[in-house]
């Protein structure tokens, strides 16, 4: 039988903001392969957390090891990184205004030295199975709140991840796109079932949707 896939393991991770602590001795075993949902409100260090999981912040104390790697290990984070898609926290966040939503999803596939064919395949699976298919050529600037998480996410899976993090993505999205976003991810996971989710929210009823969830 072969060994369970790593999870993320999280052991004595305080962090600070000059004098301000936003995390003191947090430890945390997750699983991989899962959907799990970290719940809390606004300003208790959901953000920071996933930064450092990601290997995006630096790790103050403590360790972190995501899906077996040691991200206080310089060399290894960065090997580790193109495994990783991170979504920020805030409408369109991580989208370029003035491109288009196609330019936008290409823009990040060649981040990740992702080939043309490769690419556009990639591109025009995302697009149809998003609804964004019709709006190609549409400036990300002009987009819907809803659409521009829509495209967010497709640019955040274009290299295909082994880990997705999700920063409160339908924070100011309206209920129908929430629920919309929702069943996008799922249907991601449905095609990917070895990738792992990872997710803050401030809303219960979106944890609850989950397979796991921690305080």
């Amino acid at each position: 039988m072969s060994a369970p896939a790593a999870g993320i393991e999280v052991s004595g991770v305080s962090h600070r903001y000059g004098g301000e602590t936003v995390l003191h001795d947090i430890a945390l075993s997750l699983p991989a392969g899962q959907t799990i949902a970290l719940v809390g409100p606004d300003g208790v260090g959901k953000s920071t957390l996933l930064g450092l999981i990601a290997g995006v912040r630096k790790l103050q104390s403590g360790r972190i090891s995501t899906l077996g790697v040691d991200i206080g290990n310089r060399a290894a984070r960065e090997a580790f990184l193109p495994r990783l898609a991170f979504m920020p926290q805030g409408l369109g966040k991580n989208l370029y205004p003035t491109l288009s939503v196609r330019e936008n999803i290409d823009f990040f596939g060649c981040l990740f030295a992702l080939d043309a064919r490769t690419r556009a395949t990639h591109i025009t699976h995302l697009l149809n199975a998003t609804g964004l298919a019709p709006f190609p050529d549409r400036p990300a600037g002009k987009l819907s709140g809803g659409m521009k998480q829509k495209l967010s996410l497709c640019c955040a899976l274009v290299h295909e991840p082994d880990l997705l993090i999700l920063d409160e993505p339908t924070t100011g999205v309206d209920p129908l796109s929430r629920r919309q976003f929702w069943a996008l991810v799922d249907q991601m996971r449905r095609e990917r079932p070895g990738m792992t989710v990872l997710v803050s929210t401030a809303y219960m009823d979106e944890a609850d949707r989950f397979s796991c969830w921690s305080p």
